[in-house]
């Protein structure tokens, strides 16, 4: 009777153990597998957050831009994506001569923005913010040759542009383009800027719309920002070169130019 009551208690006793070791084994692969749940729900909480963050960033700061055309070229190359910087005027600064911006064409190049469904709109708006697609059929990316009040004139005896009458070398102009092969002379109005491609003989910028309303003048309340560096793809990961074409122009004449 005492060496069954022995064995008994001894088969109890290991299954005791046995429990209590399975339960050491197992309650921390259970709470692991809550972790991971919960670890989950944290990734798409910490990447929604990333995205918003992101957009809010490209909405007042810095936006990328894809390029998808070679109206720019040699400058920017078609699937740059450039970094614009959407703070270069907010502050009472205005675009320069030689600047190369991005600037939403509704009333200049466009005379009004083209329907579109909502949802695909807002998709496609989205996913431009972040440089995934190309930009909206609005937004433009171009160089400022004139400013308000200045003269722009093309061409002069050399076949050069002149800006309030003095020469300007466009050494960005893509090797073999003329200057323009549509002559033009202009002034510009308080407010607003001529701005042309680098690609001169494939871009379609403010020559384009000289008898349209607006005169092909883009208002500066227009401009999104300055693109100041391409930073898509790697291997041309730089600064967009400034230029100092313009440096010997002068101011314009008071009043106008006649």
């Amino acid at each position: 009777m005492d060496t069954e009551a022995q064995h008994t208690e001894r088969d109890r006793s290991s299954e005791t153990e046995e429990r209590s070791r399975s339960a050491r084994i197992s309650g921390p692969a259970e709470r692991d597998g809550e972790t991971g749940g919960w670890s989950w729900r944290r990734t798409g909480v910490v990447g929604g957050v990333c995205v918003v963050f992101l957009l809010l960033l490209s909405h007042f700061v810095m936006q990328p831009f894809l390029i998808p055309s070679g109206s720019m070229e040699p400058t920017l190359q078609v699937g740059d994506r450039i970094l614009v910087n959407k703070l270069a005027y907010r502050f009472g600064d205005q675009p320069r001569r030689g600047d190369v911006i991005v600037f939403d064409g509704t009333g200049s190049f466009l005379q009004e923005a083209p329907e579109e469904n909502p949802v695909t709109g807002a998709l496609h708006g989205a996913a431009a913010a972040l440089g995934l697609a190309e930009p909206a059929e609005t937004d433009f990316v171009k160089r400022v040759v004139g400013v308000g009040g200045d003269r722009v004139v093309c061409c002069d005896g050399n076949g050069r542009l002149t800006v309030n009458g003095v020469p300007v070398e466009e050494r960005y102009v893509l090797l073999g383009d003329a200057p323009s092969k549509v002559p033009f002379d202009i002034v510009v109005p308080q407010g607003t800027l001529w701005v042309m491609g680098d690609h001169r003989s494939q871009s379609s910028d403010s020559r384009d719309h000289l008898g349209q309303p607006g005169g092909g003048m883009v208002p500066v309340e227009r401009v999104i920002g300055r693109a100041d560096w391409i930073g898509w793809p790697f291997g041309r990961w730089a600064g967009v070169p400034e230029t100092g074409a313009f440096d010997a122009v002068p101011a314009p004449a008071a009043g106008g130019h006649g």
